[in-house]
């Protein structure tokens, strides 16, 4: 067997047998060990990247680092979340990525609202976009630079945000058409 099998064979293994032994991996050991088999730890990346993008943040050399470690990630799984040094886009809070940070590439000036949803494929071009509170992105969709987001919007799967899209709308369809509105 080649090496890349073995290890594979003996973490599938040791995961069937703690999940057999009532192993929970939503507490904090599980959510260290599922980090560490997915090579992607949420809060960690949000963390470090809140004090990266922060100008009054002044240890240099932990920034430097904490840039580097982001880096790092977003290569890993083809994304970028708009971080630059002491700039990039906003975040009220980290946003939920249901399958992870997989091919999420974000504009280096948007302002993103609480608890936004992101699936994995989600474009947001730069062009200094607002997007609101509590809005989902499905997998495969984009939003063009310089539109706007209402709160609570869902934007569906592929679905090119060509123009400012009003809260609670859903937007469905390539050439996006408001089907729900309130």
């Amino acid at each position: 067997m080649k090496m890349f099998y073995v290890k594979q064979f003996i973490i599938i293994n040791l995961l069937l047998y703690l999940n057999n032994m009532g192993f929970n991996f939503n507490s904090k050991v599980g959510h260290s060990v599922l980090s560490f088999i997915q090579g992607y730890n949420h809060e960690k990346y949000w963390k470090r990247r809140s004090k990266v993008v922060d100008p009054n943040y002044k240890n240099i050399f932990l920034k430097l680092y904490y840039l580097y470690y982001i880096k790092k990630i977003d290569s890993k799984f083809n994304c970028s979340f708009g971080t630059n040094y002491n700039s990039g886009s906003k975040f009220k809070t980290p946003p939920h990525l249901p399958h992870g940070p997989k091919n999420i590439i974000i504009g280096h000036d948007l302002t993103i609202g609480e608890n936004s949803i992101i699936f994995h494929g989600v474009t947001l071009a730069h062009g200094g976009s607002h997007i609101g509170n509590s809005v989902m992105f499905s997998t495969g969709s984009v939003l063009l630079p310089g539109y706007n987001v209402g709160s609570n919007a869902k934007i569906g799967a592929n679905a090119i945000v060509v123009e400012d899209i009003p809260e609670n709308a859903t937007v469905v369809l390539q050439k996006p058409k408001i089907i729900l509105k309130n």
